[in-house]
């Protein structure tokens, strides 16, 4: 059998199932390198998509984190608004004639 000029026999890709020339050893040799290269390939999906998770709960957990430190400070403003009108109330108090 001719080779096409270029191919090489080993990049020539067969069916296990109907090639007749297999023996049952070489059929699950093939059967469990394909097995390998479906695992190499499920690894490198779940490699990116573990990346793309830990991305978005790191977003998830620094918003929460800069959502509380807002919240706080606007806590302590609304804090100092309250004194500051207490005070003047006192001040507004003081001054008011006693009838």
């Amino acid at each position: 059998m001719a080779e096409p000029r270029g191919e090489a026999a080993v990049a020539r890709r067969i069916d296990p199932a109907r090639e007749p020339g297999l023996s049952p050893e070489q059929r699950r040799l093939m059967a469990e390198v394909e097995r390998a290269q479906r695992q190499r390939a499920l690894r490198r999906r779940f490699r990116g998509r573990n990346a793309l998770l830990g991305i978005g709960i790191g977003a998830v957990v620094l918003g929460i984190y800069g959502y509380t430190f807002y919240s706080v400070s606007q806590e302590r403003f609304l804090d100092e608004l309250e004194q500051e009108v207490e005070t003047a109330r006192a001040l507004a108090q003081d001054k008011s004639p006693a009838s």
